[in-house]
């Protein structure tokens, strides 16, 4: 039987991040994807001047009812931008639908550069934590995992000991696996920290120039598709650095492509490496 992963997160319709990405880069790692809407938005919220805003919580049970009715289920569940008030729709989705041995790959969306993101407010760390407890893997940022700890953000100047203290915290929380985004331990280089719950492995690229948005979103769906191929987690996490930096590199230089990253020109990329 093929496998089937549902991703749980919003619609930015326009923007390339959530949804707009994980399907097509899922789906062209060979996995049949399904998608359950968190909210719809009419473009993303970064650099836009305004934008629309539709809550879907409540299609959650009656979505759930149905796909129970038909015997739907899932090899897989990965979750990226949710409300605190879907998360325990979202756990009673992943009990109810998961087939024997299913993933759950969490990546904890709510913040980045030491701040919540907006609509977020300050209980929502506890409550994502709900959803990390158990997960197969979650794939924090530095400002999240700091947040998810009640930690301060430290944003630079750290060391390998302070990223392990980190990592270990974050498996205490009940994960079984981190993989712990936007480590730098030199400004030329940047990159993960893989931690399995015995031994902490890094993997680093040359940083890019360009910093622009979706490419969290794109990491994480590279991640859990190539999870779903069967390479290991340190192969994975690699992978999902690598496809981010051609995809960055393919954007850089197009200045009317400001509102994100032009990930389909790493499809390709993608592809071969999956395959080869």
């Amino acid at each position: 039987m093929d496998k089937r992963l549902l991703t749980i997160q919003d619609i930015s319709c326009v923007g390339k991040c959530s949804l707009t990405v994980a399907l097509p880069v899922i789906s062209a790692c060979g996995i049949e994807t399904a998608v359950l809407p968190s909210s719809v938005l009419s473009n993303h919220t970064a650099g836009f001047s305004g934008w629309t805003f539709r809550d879907l919580t409540g299609d959650m049970p009656l979505i759930l009812e149905r796909w129970l009715t038909e015997k739907i289920d899932f090899d897989a569940f990965y979750t990226g931008y949710v409300s605190k008030e879907q998360i325990p729709y979202i756990l009673e989705i992943m009990e109810k639908t998961a087939r024997k041995g299913a993933l759950r790959i969490v990546d904890p969306v709510m913040a980045d550069n030491g701040k919540m993101y907006a609509g977020f407010g300050d209980d929502f760390p506890e409550e994502m934590k709900k959803l990390c407890k158990g997960a197969d893997v979650i794939m924090p940022n530095l400002t999240e995992a700091a947040f998810l700890l009640g930690q301060t953000y430290v944003g630079e100047g750290y060391d390998k000991a302070f990223i392990e203290k980190m990592c270990r915290g974050l498996l205490a929380l009940g994960a079984k696996n981190v993989i712990l985004t936007g480590v730098s331990f030199e400004s030329s280089k940047l990159g993960v920290a893989v931690f399995d719950g015995k031994k902490i492995e890094y993997y680093f690229n040359e940083k890019q120039a360009l910093s622009t948005h979706g490419t969290g979103d794109l990491y994480a769906s590279v991640v859990a598709g190539s999870l779903l191929r069967g390479k290991s987690l340190l192969e994975a996490a690699s992978l999902g650095a690598d496809v981010v930096v051609e995809a960055i590199k393919q954007t850089a230089g197009d200045k009317d492509h400001w509102y994100g990253v032009k990930f389909e020109k790493a499809l390709p990329y993608l592809i071969k490496r999956l395959n080869g």
